[in-house]
């Protein structure tokens, strides 16, 4: 079966950029799920008719923050664990005992270990074991990546967006009791007595807070 030129063109435009780093794929595409999975958030939010505009008000604000607190702490979580894992393995500090045992025993021993050694390149392995050791690295590489999706996405976010949301609440909450007549405002429209929008209430406010307690959530 002969693919289409731009299949082509894609597939060799992946494997050119992920085919040795599989690490920076995993972060890269776990970043655009979550840009996914937040966008179907606020678009169903959106197209939702029967939750009311007075809620929609803070929703959408609201998963936007959490889309952009998941996106960066994802991001950064998951790349800080990918570039120790790498540098663990590349500085001698994490490797196969086939490998470990030659550098032992070579006139690099001393250098293991310490800053500005590579494995690669300055510890005169065979082919053989410059494959071993790229097979390795690869792994260590995925598995370190992996370790800080599930951390990220499990632990650091949620507590993160949680205190946000504590905060946004707070101050939410402490605007709507400063009207001095307790009552919700209107905004009136220039030369007109109609009210074309009317500010959410405390109560909205607060179910609207109730009503997405699993939002913005991708499990990894």
């Amino acid at each position: 079966m002969i693919k289409p030129a731009w299949m082509q063109k894609t597939w060799d435009y992946v494997a050119s950029r992920y085919g040795e780093d599989v690490g920076k794929m995993l972060v890269h595409t776990g970043v655009i799920g979550w840009i996914l999975s937040s966008a179907a958030q606020v678009t169903a939010i959106l197209i939702n008719e029967k939750i009311p505009k007075e809620q929609k008000m803070y929703m959408v604000p609201q998963e936007l923050a959490d889309a952009a607190v998941n996106i960066v702490s994802f991001y950064a979580v998951t790349r800080t664990f990918k570039a120790v894992a790498n540098k663990l393995v590349s500085t001698g500090k994490l490797l196969p005992k086939t490998i470990s045992t030659v550098l032992k025993n070579s006139s690099v021993a001393e250098k293991i270990g310490k800053k500005g050694f590579d494995v690669a390149k300055h510890g005169h392995l065979s082919t053989e074991l410059l494959n071993e050791y790229g097979k390795f690295y690869s792994g260590i590489d995925i598995v370190g990546t992996t370790l800080g999706s599930v951390i990220s996405c499990n632990l650091l976010t949620p507590v993160i967006r949680n205190e946000i949301a504590a905060s946004r609440q707070k101050k939410g909450i402490a605007k709507i009791n400063s009207k001095s007549d307790g009552s919700p405002a209107n905004i009136k429209a220039p030369n007109s007595k109609t009210a074309y929008f009317k500010a959410p209430t405390m109560q909205t406010f607060q179910v609207s807070s109730m009503n997405k307690p699993y939002s913005g959530n991708l499990k990894v």
